[in-house]
């Protein structure tokens, strides 16, 4: 009879736990929940530029995207805000952006600092808000009517080069990368962003001609065996003195790099992934696992737009590999959304992001995900946004800990109530930081999320004060 009650006591612990895993991988405490707010082209907003709209018409629009992926359980926007060495932030020596007034160097009218306006509804959110940089791309394309008599290309022509029907900043000059650094960190010094951000544009994607570049390696490359080292070399040179001047100044401020989804296939690199598709240590010159290893960035964000099983680019061989070479840095998975409805390998099938959400969540190692992009998420395709609202970001959480950035706890958070309308499934409004929002649509468990946003801009205020 003991031996039976010592038997079930051991079963109902074990039960315990197993449930308790369970829970905690279906609703972690602390994950990054991104979504990409793409400005080029008009990519998700704004949807016309303000010469054809009025500024306050562009500003509204940005709180209607903002208020859906609040809704949707989004906790931090990638916003890019230098798409074409141009601005869509008032604080700049570069040229206002055309994507954003219709003209480049053509100031919003009224005017306004879309950047500013966009971290102070952000953080009224409870959502961090990442500056997206573009760090070597100049101009998308070569009709001379867009492009200002006043952009740099023009005042520095010497800077440049020409590629695949784009201008880009050569990454071999030294006084290149003086400049992007320093047009960086103006951003960080004059403004409350929660990260800087880049994608994975670094040298450009490969083309039929070689880069324009022999003159410049000449130059300056005499000390590597071959002008891609040294094209890698420039480029890590940006990336670790980026990351020393940003923490320096702002030690809670994040950086972070979106990469290419393959680092190296293993037939190249032992240490590569298990698959064979194009390569951006090869092709970008973007040696990304050094850039975690060194400790340059806080986080890693691969793009990794493949679905399970595709053979050169198999989803879950690749965030495997991701997650097993972290390096002790965050993990956040780039998803393309925007892929959700192609009728192509793996793709035809409907729970593909589902299925991968379920599978990043299993992986310890992997702290959340990064979404393509906001139209394609906000226009629910394949029915995807569902899922987020109403299953896997049901509830709210934090954002992870990145304890090497600072190791001092936030300030304990009083005066928080646990509201007993949180767990209402009906629409209502209420009031929150003084403007009405819309209610979330889903039930909470713990602390309500009005008093979770709360805490989270409380943890905002604290950690500036160090």
């Amino acid at each position: 009879m003991a031996k039976n009650s010592i038997l079930l006591s051991l079963l109902l612990i074990f039960t315990t736990v197993l449930h308790a895993q369970e829970r905690n991988t279906i609703n972690p405490k602390r994950e990054f929940r991104g979504v990409w707010i793409a400005t080029v082209e008009n990519i998700d907003w704004p949807s016309r530029p303000v010469g054809r709209v009025n500024s306050d018409e562009q500003k509204q629009e940005f709180i209607q995207i903002l208020d859906e992926h609040q809704r949707t359980g989004i906790n931090a926007v990638m916003l890019q805000v230098r798409p074409s060495t141009d601005a869509f932030y008032a604080k700049s020596s570069e040229l206002w952006s055309r994507f954003l007034t219709g003209k480049q160097g053509l100031a919003p009218d009224p005017f306004y600092d879309p950047l500013e306006f966009a971290i102070e509804e952000a953080h009224k959110r409870g959502m961090e808000l990442h500056a997206w940089f573009n760090p070597y791309r100049a101009s998308n394309n070569l009709i001379d009517s867009l492009i200002s008599q006043d952009h740099i290309t023009r005042t520095r022509p010497e800077w440049f080069f020409t590629y695949g029907g784009k201008q880009y900043f050569n990454p071999g000059l030294p006084e290149v990368r003086e400049y992007i650094t320093g047009v960086i960190m103006g951003v960080v010094r004059n403004y409350d962003i929660d990260g800087v951000h880049f994608d994975d544009y670094f040298y450009p994607y490969p083309g039929k001609e070689s880069l324009p570049d022999s003159i410049t390696y000449a130059k300056y490359g005499s000390a590597f065996d071959s002008i891609d080292d040294w094209r890698r070399n420039n480029v890590d040179v940006l990336i670790q003195t980026l990351s020393d001047s940003i923490h320096a100044e702002k030690r809670y401020v994040k950086f972070g790099i979106s990469p290419f989804g393959i680092w190296r296939n293993k037939v190249q690199d032992p240490a590569g992934s298990e698959s064979n598709g194009l390569s951006g240590y090869s092709a970008l010159y973007a040696d990304a696992r050094k850039w975690v290893q060194e400790g340059w960035i806080d986080y890693v964000n691969p793009q990794v737009y493949f679905p399970f099983n595709y053979k050169p680019a198999p989803y879950e061989k690749l965030v495997d590999w991701w997650s097993a070479n972290a390096f002790g840095r965050h993990v956040y998975v780039g998803q393309g959304v925007y892929r959700a409805m192609e009728d192509r390998e793996g793709w035809r099938e409907r729970q593909q992001l589902p299925n991968q959400m379920r599978y990043l969540r299993e992986n310890p190692k992997v702290q959340g995900s990064v979404f393509f992009s906001s139209k394609s998420l906000t226009n629910n395709l394949a029915g995807f946004r569902d899922s987020l609202q109403h299953a896997f970001y049901r509830y709210p959480t934090l954002q992870p800990q990145m304890r090497w950035l600072d190791n001092v706890p936030p300030t304990s958070p009083v005066a928080l109530r646990k509201q007993k309308s949180c767990c209402s499934l009906s629409r209502g409004k209420q009031k929150y930081s003084g403007k009405t929002r819309r209610k979330k649509e889903s039930s909470f468990t713990g602390t309500s999320y009005t008093g979770l946003m709360k805490t989270t801009e409380l943890i905002w205020r604290t950690r500036r004060k160090f």
